[in-house]
């Protein structure tokens, strides 16, 4: 079992906000600001829902690697 089947719905690997947000170790109102803001993962929209699938997430993560604080 790997981290994301934890995050599997029955309807597949779409996360809510709040759930996105525990997955990133976020604040959903950073997220919100994130979409209106940009610079935040890529979300899709199902009718007026939002939702964030897991391989984004994990992508959108990996673009933030750092290995010293001169990497900024």
């Amino acid at each position: 079992m790997t981290d994301h089947d934890e995050y599997q719905t029955p309807e597949g690997p779409y996360l809510t906000t709040p759930e996105a947000a525990q997955f990133l170790r976020l604040k959903p109102n950073t997220l919100e600001k994130m979409r209106v803001y940009g610079g935040g993962p890529i979300y899709r929209k199902h009718g007026r829902h939002v939702r964030y699938h897991i391989d984004d997430l994990t992508a959108w993560s990996d673009l933030r690697k750092k290995d010293s604080t001169a990497d900024d």
